[in-house]
Order: structure tokens, then C-alpha cells, then sequence
């Protein structure tokens, strides 16, 4: 059977699958809708102010839909935010003070988390340097979250748990919402007062609810990951509590201006446009990950998560075994990307992870995961991490090239 007659078998047997997700998708589409209509959003909202950001009516709207879209009291959206990683770094400055701990209750955080933790570089400002506490519950066997260790973790100083949703770059399911309400409340249990933080990058718009609709306290993620809907140039965000959305803005501008301050650069019709197309967006996504689960299941390599599962980020993890396969996969990938096709993957250093990484990512906004990328640390077992995809027609035209490329497991 060839490229093409495998994605032709995969298609059919995920017609159901596809279904259903775009039924999902209809559903947080008329949340989105409903955010959009009770805050009267207009074309006058598009337009931004310069200097200093003070009254931007379009800005402080945005605000107010996302933060209802999400289920959350307060939001700030920002193209100030770097990246993800920027947006949850001043969550954790914004709220964690000297004496605190902060307990990572799934494992290891991403790897552009060590450094703002501490738990490698130095000098630059860490949670540690500043005398936060950090401690870690490591996963089962299975890699599950240890709940019976989680039961009696929290104590009087643990002033926030954090909660990464996506597997980053680990053979772990990523969570599911039933499984966030789960941690909140088995904390809240223990120490009402412990803040219920969430990582929720890549799982915007999987599910019909958000951690905040189940008690989280506080979320960030990436507007150039699921919220953007692929067309927002930059920036992030963090939603929750009032309180402690403000801490954040006090970190990611100064103590005093908080949310109040920062121009949108005339970005505001994007960001709300990004909003609207990211149900969508996601949908398509989710069936990209489908369909590379389930032809490389068939090709005998081990997926995550497994083709028909229900899923719970945009990402599909597949483990290649070797250095060769993960170069060859990202190549392939590359070539079949609008943007940069002629370009060839190396593993280089990256800003903030620990080993090289390859990287293919051909996308109109630089390091835009939403689009269509994948990557890969250059590290045993090899495993290659696909994300996003605007339309699952092009993660299909992709796949002929990769199959081609990488071959059957044990070849």
C-alpha cells in the first residue's frame, strides 16, 4: 500500500472522529459568538491607541470577551507577551513571593520552564534566586499523575500548584479537563488558599470548557498556539481571578500600570478575528493529530496519544527511534510547508531547552505552532512532536512526504 492509499484507509476509518469534532467545534464557535455579542464588538474596537496604551476601548474589550469565552473573572491579552513561556513566568513573578513554594504536580515542567524554576542556568533571576521554594510530584510507572502522592502533598506554605496540561516533551497523556477539576480539588482540600495555576498552552478549545471553568485560579498560554486562530503575529495571555491577573500585568509591565498600560500597535483587529477562527482552527488540528496517530500506529511505531483517542491537546507524539528518522520526519515536513520549503532542519540550540532540538516549522509567523510544525529533541527515544495544522487536508499532504521519508518502524 502505498503513501497515498494509507491516508486514503486513515480518512475513512476517522470520518466519525472528524464528525464529532466538528460538532465540538459548532459549540465553543457560539461561545465565542456569544462573548462577542455581549460585549458589542464593533469595527471601532479595531483601532488602537499609541504610546502609553492608556483607554484602549479595543484592548480592555478584548479583555472582557476572552475572559467570558474562557469562563474567567478577569483576562489580559497581550501582544507584549513573548511567548507562552513569558505569560506564565509573570504569573508565577506576579504571585509568588520569597518563603512560598510552588508545587509542579505533573512531572516535569517543559523545558523553557527550567530556567525561570532555577532548576538549571543561574544569575539571571530565577524563582529560586529569589527564595521560592520548588518542589516536584514526579509521575507513576505509567506515567499518570500520582494521586494518592497528590493527596497529602499540598502544605501551609504551598502557595501555588502548577498544572501543565500539555504533555511538552514527555511520554505522558496530556490532561483532560475532568482531570484538572480532579487536581483542584484534591488541593483546595488540603489548603484552600494554594493557587491553582495551569499551563494551558495547546489545550485551548479541545474540550467545550477551560480550566477556569472548573476552578482553576489562574491560566496563561500563547496567542500564536490555539487563541490566535494562526493569524495573530504575537503575544499571550492570562485569565482568572481578578487579583491575580493584575499581578501578572504588574510583572509583565511594573507595579502601579499593571493592565492599564501597553499599545496593541494596531494589532486589535487580529487578535479578535484570531479569537473568532481559533475554534475552528483547533478543529482542524485536532484531526491532523488524528490522522498521524493513526497512520504511523499502522506503520508500527508507538503514538501518543493513540489514534482514536479522545484528545486533549494539539499535539501527536511519535517515537522514531532514532536520530536519523526524527531529521528525516522534520524535513519532510518542512518541504511541505508554504513558507521556507526549500530549507533543510538541523538540530541546533534553542533559547531555553536543555538539548539541540530540529525543528520544521514553514509557517507566516515565525515559531507559529498553530499553523503546522513539528519538532524534537536530539535525545534517546527520538520522539518527534507534530502540532497544529490550519486545514487537515495540508497535515495530509504532508503525511505522503513523510511516510515516504521515514518509512516502517525496525526499517
Amino acid at each position: 500500500m502505498n503513501s497515498s492509499e494509507q491516508l486514503r484507509e486513515a480518512q475513512e476509518a476517522l470520518l466519525q472522529i472528524f464528525s464529532g469534532i466538528d460538532a465540538q467545534v459548532k459549540q465553543n464557535l457560539k461561545e465565542v459568538l456569544n462573548a462577542f455579542r455581549h460585549n458589542h464588538v464593533g469595527a471601532h474596537h479595531f483601532a488602537g491607541v499609541s504610546g502609553y496604551g492608556h483607554d484602549d476601548l479595543g484592548r480592555e474589550t478584548l479583555d472582557r470577551v476572552f475572559a467570558e469565552v474562557v469562563g474567567a473573572e478577569a483576562a489580559a491579552v497581550r501582544v507584549q507577551f513573548v511567548s507562552g513561556t513569558h505569560a506564565i513566568a509573570c504569573a508565577l513573578f506576579g504571585v509568588l513571593r520569597p518563603g512560598d513554594e510552588m508545587l509542579a504536580v505533573v512531572g516535569a515542567p517543559y523545558d523553557t520552564l527550567e530556567e525561570v524554576i532555577g532548576l538549571r542556568g543561574q544569575g539571571q533571576g530565577s524563582l529560586l534566586e529569589f527564595g521560592i521554594c520548588y518542589q516536584q510530584l514526579d509521575l507513576t510507572l505509567e506515567g499518570t499523575i500520582n494521586w494518592q502522592a497528590l493527596s497529602h502533598a499540598v502544605k501551609d506554605n504551598t502557595r501555588l500548584v502548577l498544572i501543565q496540561r500539555s504533555c511538552g516533551y514527555s511520554w505522558r497523556p496530556s490532561l483532560s479537563i475532568a482531570e484538572i477539576e480532579k487536581i483542584i480539588h484534591l488541593v483546595k482540600q488540603q489548603n484552600p488558599n494554594t493557587i491553582c495555576f495551569v499551563d494551558n498552552c495547546y489545550g485551548e478549545f479541545i474540550e467545550t470548557q477551560e480550566p477556569t471553568h472548573v476552578g482553576a485560579d489562574l491560566i496563561a498560554g500563547s496567542l500564536i498556539k490555539n487563541p490566535g486562530g494562526t493569524i495573530v503575529a504575537a503575544g499571550g495571555y492570562v485569565a482568572g481571578r481578578a487579583d491575580l491577573v493584575e499581578a501578572a500585568a504588574c510583572r509583565l509591565t511594573a507595579p502601579g500600570i499593571g493592565s492599564y498600560g501597553g499599545a496593541t500597535f494596531d494589532q486589535n483587529r487580529l487578535l479578535y478575528q484570531g479569537l473568532f477562527l481559533a475554534p475552528q482552527m483547533v478543529g482542524e488540528a485536532m484531526k491532523g493529530t488524528h490522522l498521524t496517530g493513526y497512520v504511523f500506529d499502522k506503520l508500527g511505531y508507538p503514538v501518543n496519544p493513540a489514534p482514536f483517542a479522545k484528545r486533549r491537546d494539539v499535539i501527536q507524539a511519535i517515537k522514531l527511534g532514532s536520530a536519523q528518522k526524527l531529521i528525516a520526519f522534520c524535513r519532510a515536513i518542512q518541504q511541505n510547508s508554504p513558507i521556507g520549503s526549500y530549507l533543510d532542519p538541523i538540530p541546533d540550540e534553542m533559547p531555553g531547552y536543555e538539548t539541540k532540538v530540529v525543528m520544521a516549522g514553514g509557517t507566516f509567523i515565525e515559531g507559529s505552532t498553530s499553523e503546522f510544525s513539528a519538532d524534537g529533541p536530539l535525545r534517546e527515544p527520538y520522539v518527534v512532536y507534530c502540532q497544529g495544522g490550519t486545514h487537515w487536508t495540508h497535515v495530509a499532504i504532508a503525511l505522503e512526504a513523510v511516510i515516504e521519508a521515514v518509512g516502517k518502524a525496525n526499517t
